[in-house]
């Protein structure tokens, strides 16, 4: 796999939206990639969460990392998360 380069604001949107750097690489590694914007790639992976998030219950989580590829390196630009 690629370098990984996160963005400030990528940690920043991970911070506050409820995912980790192990949950973002495992998303990259064993996620569905999809194409996004301005020529970059969307991967995404569902994870077991049974849990709470901002008072509410939730059983699964969506990690989603939006990836400009460059060709040493994937920089990680923001990055999604979606309870259900």
């Amino acid at each position: 796999m690629q370098t990984l380069t996160y963005s400030n604001h990528a940690l920043g949107q991970m911070k506050e939206r409820g995912a980790s750097k192990h949950e973002v690489e495992q998303a990259i590694l064993k996620g569905e990639k999809v194409p996004a914007k301005k020529g970059r790639h969307a991967y995404r992976l569902n994870f077991q969460y049974n849990n709470r998030w901002a008072g509410k219950y939730y059983s699964m989580k969506q990690v989603m990392p939006i990836v400009k590829e460059e060709e040493n390196k994937f920089v990680i630009v923001t990055v999604y998360v979606f309870y259900f």
